[in-house]
């Protein structure tokens, strides 16, 4: 947990933010040149997690650019990163719900040392590219300033920032680092954007030549609304990472069932995505296990009211001499665990049944044996609040220890565009 000062100063801010809002929900949207008027539901206006992202690495900002590049590369099949010091990296995230302000989340949590943030942006985008609305691009600050050392293994909140955020919207959060460690979460699916030197006041995009695919210090933006319910977060591996989505198109499955909740009026909910690709639920591996993260990465996000778990496949595909695989005993364990622990902060939980394997190298008659079992074990009820068939809304009927075709992304672990959509549409929002 990292230290904040200036409770009463950052809780006036709030305060007056939220006056400042009420207006702004019945009034104009100036900043966007268009008129928005919403009907608010009656409570008060409270913030909840529109965007969000887990940290899994951190590398040293003044590390050679090869070195940045290689690790990326390995991660995410890429190798155009070029982050060091001394550069602006232009983070592109897609909004689940919108609100009349927004405030960020900068880590250094991986990092070793701490972590100078120079200046910060935020904007609403313009298009595909890295330019900003004209007139949405606003100063982001800390305590009332501009610059922010975090602590290693910290993070810190900004203020809030007074703008429209758009629902099924792009944002920019442009952050020029002075030095230290940059926290990264890879495999993005995501194109973000780098320039060389400070330019988080640039609206144009012209001086963002790099293109990388990972984000950036950041791990959360979150919204004022009185609109939306509170937060579904869903965490889980590279299924909900969504490795194998089109890139660029937000189609994930936590996205699309993110837009199918903002179909649903005032019952909608922000979604947040805190997968890791190869993430495992009991053991450590591609990031801590989720038994490990889940207080940090899904029990802290802002107005987190229900939590989907959709892990457990990379325990069993990854045994090894030094880790045994997992029994089914071991994994509902597990997951009775992290129910356990949203309960006693009052969330729902929603479990997933694990999602068919037959014929991936790894995908041995033993880890079919046990996946079986897991999800007769997840279906028979009493560990969550409420299960999501994934398993079944996805395999194949002549063949039922493999995915569908269609829903194949082709190396029969990982869905298509399709399968995330087909997963999406299993979940129940009346359940949620």
């Amino acid at each position: 947990m990292h230290k904040r000062r200036g409770y009463a100063t950052l809780a006036a801010l709030t305060v007056v933010v939220a006056l400042i809002c009420g207006a702004i929900y019945l009034g104009v949207g100036a900043a966007q040149g268009r008129t928005t008027v919403r009907t608010p539901s009656a409570g008060p206006a409270v913030w909840v997690g529109t965007w969000s992202a887990a940290p899994v690495e951190a590398v040293e900002a003044a590390a050679p650019v090869q070195a940045v590049q290689a690790l990326e590369a390995a991660a995410t099949g890429t190798g155009t990163a070029r982050t060091t010091a001394g550069h602006s990296v232009r983070n592109v995230v897609h909004t689940s719900i919108g609100g009349v302000a927004a405030r960020v989340t900068l880590s250094n949590l991986l990092g070793r040392r701490p972590l100078e943030i120079a200046h910060v942006s935020l904007a609403v985008r313009a298009g595909r590219g890295p330019a900003a609305v004209p007139a949405t691009l606003r100063r982001v600050t800390f305590q009332g300033a501009e610059a922010v050392t975090i602590a290693a293994g910290g993070q810190w909140v900004s203020d809030p920032v007074v703008l429209e955020i758009p629902y099924d919207g792009d944002l920019l959060v442009t952050v020029h680092a002075a030095d230290g460690p940059v926290t990264i979460h890879p495999r993005a699916r995501q194109t973000s954007y780098v320039a060389d030197g400070d330019r988080t006041q640039d609206v144009g995009g012209d001086a963002y030549t790099g293109r990388i695919r990972a984000w950036h210090h950041l791990t959360a933006v979150d919204v004022l609304t009185r609109e939306a319910r509170g937060a579904v977060v869903v965490v889980g591996d590279s299924i909900t990472d969504g490795v194998t989505s089109t890139s660029d198109a937000n189609r994930r499955w936590p996205d699309v069932l993110a837009d199918r909740l903002a179909g649903r009026g005032a019952g909608h909910y922000g979604v947040l995505n805190q997968g890791i690709s190869g993430n495992r639920l009991l053991a450590d591996g591609r990031g801590p296990s989720t038994l490990a993260r889940f207080d940090r990465d899904v029990l802290a996000r802002s107005g987190a009211k229900t939590v989907i778990v959709a892990i457990g496949i990379n325990d069993l595909l990854h045994a090894s001499p030094y880790v045994p695989a997992p029994t089914a005993d071991t994994i509902t364990a597990g997951f009775a665990e992290l129910a356990d622990r949203a309960h006693a902060r009052g969330l729902r939980v929603v479990g997933a049944t694990l999602l068919p394997c037959g014929g991936h190298h790894r995908c041995t008659r033993a880890v079919e044996s046990v996946r079986d079992q897991v999800n007769a074990m997840v279906r028979a009820g009493g560990i969550f609040d409420a299960v999501v068939d994934f398993d079944r809304a996805l395999r194949d009927p002549y063949a039922p220890n493999r995915l569908l075709p269609r829903y194949d992304s082709g190396d029969h672990l990982h869905p298509s565009d399709a399968g995330y959509a087909r997963m999406a549409k299993a979940v129940d929002p009346a359940r949620l």
